[in-house]
């Protein structure tokens, strides 16, 4: 019985070890077991299980969609430039326009994969108004949220076995969840204020106006339509109190709010248009 009962605690001790070796601060001061190159390897899969279902995700090509594709790279680098983004040299932030013009939708998957639905793009009125909704997005994945969620929805042993290598297959799984319901990639209401605030400070480094993210909620609310909210800036917590917090922040800061300046021909307005 006494070695039966020392062998328990050697194992238990193991896995403490284990836990405590792995459970380092990210770059964010977060405490996140599931690793960085697990955030890669996902964003990876996600990615490839959404370029193979074309019917819900029309993707632009961007050999035929230059133009649209190099006004988007350059707000993109802009918000990775501003010297706030910590995994800016980690993850892949890989830009794609989706091609439905009904869709009022952006999302970002772990490693940086980004998704921009031409429905959003014609319904904001200015750069900045895109450039906070990018912002935004770009929070989600460098501030680890998805990874945060998973790691409370699979617990401690399930992430240990995916950092020892003997899930990959699970990986795989939780890939193609997330790719075929991009609902699995909402937040709460702590991590939608965090990737908020977070869009002020990089949009603060740039050009655009740093509360460009509450504008796009006062759209909403001129046009009546603030009750159909997508998914990708939940009602969680209200728009209402989201436009007052990022105007907050914006003064806290002391940022630009002044709308960016473009150059003729290469305007908010002129991007638009390559989507008529």
């Amino acid at each position: 019985m006494k070695k039966i009962i020392i062998k328990g605690i050697s194992t238990v001790l193991l896995l403490v070890i284990i836990v405590v070796s792995f459970m380092a601060c990210d770059k964010n001061n977060n405490i996140v077991l599931f690793s960085i190159q697990n955030d890669i390897d996902l964003g990876l899969q996600v990615s490839q299980e959404i370029a193979a279902d074309p019917t819900t995700y029309p993707i632009l090509a961007r050999s035929t969609n230059v133009e649209a594709y190099a006004y988007m790279d350059a707000m993109r680098d802009a918000i990775l430039n501003s010297g706030q983004v910590v995994y800016k040299d980690d993850f892949a932030w890989e830009m794609h326009i989706i091609n439905d013009p009904n869709t009022l939708n952006a999302f970002a998957t772990p490693g940086g994969y980004i998704y921009v639905y031409t429905g959003l793009i014609k319904y904001l009125d200015k750069a900045d108004d895109l450039a906070g909704v990018l912002g935004h997005e770009i929070a989600h994945a460098d501030l680890r949220h998805t990874s945060r969620n998973l790691q409370k929805s699979y617990g401690v042993s399930f992430l240990l076995s995916l950092l020892l290598g003997e899930n990959s297959s699970e990986l795989a799984q939780i890939a193609g969840q997330l790719a075929g319901n991009v609902t699995g990639l909402a937040f709460s209401r702590d991590f939608e204020q965090e990737a908020d605030a977070q869009s002020v400070m990089y949009l603060a480094q740039t050009g655009y106006a740093c509360n460009g993210a509450a504008h796009f909620f006062e759209l909403l609310e001129a046009s009546g339509q603030m009750g159909s909210m997508p998914q990708f800036l939940s009602t969680h917590p209200s728009p209402d109190t989201r436009i007052v917090d990022i105007h907050t922040k914006a003064t806290d800061e002391g940022c630009d709010t002044t709308p960016i300046t473009e150059s003729i021909g290469n305007t908010y307005a002129d991007f638009k248009l390559l989507f008529q």
